[in-house]
């Protein structure tokens, strides 16, 4: 039987376009969500996702009225529905919610329907623990949700007979096909393997069917070196510049930041591989907001950018005493670097550069997309992001853009990924990130 799923207005910020995933099925949009999206408009974190909602639903309308409802393709019927009977809420409900709004006219659609499922999709958990506690159906948006415990690491490690790991050594590379135990692995292009044969442990990429040898994960980047075997597989797809979107996926203090950096800085300063390097993060507060911020644009970004500053910081500790801000300073003087917020990428073209985005759990899947489509002709991106530290309050673990991009583009073999798991900052981050 065909269901009938209400929307909650953060489900069509996430995605405009999710109306046209639920084939087969009625879609209700209460008209208190149009009036969300409307407000939704004029701030800064999600004008642009309110328009995008705003154009689809206005798309819908050329196609007939959505008061009587629009047949849509996938044999998908949707209507925008302005019937609220305020007197379905529990008195314990404030009618001035609009939330509770949502809530009583999935009620009254559930009044009129009786034998059919009705069922609240939300990315809110309160939202979805108000309905069901009212007895109504609730689901989160789950289209492009990704398993993050299920996320591959970027890696393998495997046993290997006497033989195989001598011809490694001797050879440089091997067969993939020629491993006994694969242990059902489905090696991706630009993944590591970790080649054991007892005790002993060598490594290679796998390239083309074969696992090679590779030498790029030990250069020294602007004065640094990969501490740990996963950061040298990080640095080794960092500093290829055949790997054009690199996603670096870890807890605190695991070095994902500095590594992309420093990787950036040597392949743009030293040796002058692209043109400039643009570093941007996410605009969004952990805890309570502290407002607007005064001075110019470079003033009202500094506390935002103060972690970019701090890696610089520590990379620039051996060049004549400069700090961070300095060589940033020098460095933009010249044109070579560029730190600004992700709110004002869309519409741009970058070609021939090195784009970082820091933070980036913090951003939809639409978002990444967004992104990821502003890479001009030689230009590489690489995204940095613990998914288990995410402040956007509609996204986690598993719905959000790194993580549904890390999977998504997984088998293109100009995309690679890592999973840093050793902490390196300081005994006292490591015990802190694994016991906390």
């Amino acid at each position: 039987m065909r269901k009938i799923f209400v929307l909650d207005t953060n489900v069509l910020i996430h995605d405009p376009n999710c109306i046209y995933n639920f084939r087969g099925n009625d879609i209700i949009l209460p008209i208190f969500v149009v009036e969300e999206i409307d407000k939704l408009k004029r701030n800064q974190n999600t004008a642009i996702q309110a328009r995008m909602v705003s154009r689809v639903l206005d798309g819908i309308r050329e196609k007939g009225s959505l008061a009587r409802g629009v047949e849509l393709p996938n044999d998908i019927f949707f209507k925008v529905e302005i019937k609220n009977d305020i007197s379905l809420l529990p008195k314990a409900l404030s009618r001035d919610v609009m939330d509770n709004n949502i809530i009583s006219v999935t009620l009254g659609v559930k009044k009129e329907n009786p034998d059919r499922r009705v069922i609240i999709v939300s990315k809110d958990i309160n939202m979805r623990i108000k309905a069901d506690s009212l007895g109504l159906e609730v689901e989160d948006y789950n289209t492009d949700r990704v398993e993050y415990s299920e996320l591959y690491d970027g890696f393998f490690e495997v046993d290997v007979n006497k033989e195989l790991f001598d011809e490694f050594c001797k050879s440089g590379k091997i067969d993939f096909e020629a491993i006994e135990d694969k242990k059902g692995i489905k090696p991706t292009p630009n993944c590591f393997f970790k080649l054991n044969y007892k005790g002993q442990m060598v490594s290679g990429r796998y390239v083309d069917g074969k696992i090679k040898k590779f030498i790029l994960g030990d250069t020294e980047a602007w004065g640094l070196r990969a501490r740990n075997e996963e950061q040298r597989f990080a640095m080794e797809l960092l500093m290829d510049e055949n790997v054009k979107v690199v996603t670096l996926v870890g807890g605190a203090g695991t070095g994902k930041t500095l590594l992309a950096i420093a990787s950036a800085l040597e392949l743009v300063v030293e040796r002058k591989r692209y043109k400039k390097i643009l570093i941007a993060r996410p605009i969004i507060p952990m805890g309570k907001d502290l407002g607007y911020l005064p001075g110019s644009e470079k003033e009202k970004m500094k506390p935002w950018m103060q972690p970019i500053f701090d890696n610089i910081d520590f990379l620039s500790e051996n060049k004549e005493d400069k700090t961070g801000e300095k060589v940033v300073a020098g460095l933009e003087s010249m044109g070579m670097i560029k730190i600004e917020p992700l709110t004002y990428i869309r519409g741009r073209s970058i070609p021939k550069g090195l784009i970082i985005i820091d933070e980036a759990q913090n951003l939809t899947p639409l978002e990444i997309k967004t992104i990821v489509t502003r890479a001009g002709q030689d230009t590489k991106i690489i995204f940095t992001g613990d998914p288990q530290q995410i402040d956007n309050p509609y996204l986690d673990a598993n719905t959000n853009g790194l993580t549904y991009m890390a999977d998504r583009l997984k088998y293109e073999s100009i995309v690679g990924h890592i999973t840093l798991k050793k902490g390196e900052r300081s005994e006292i981050a490591e015990i802190a990130a694994r016991l906390l």
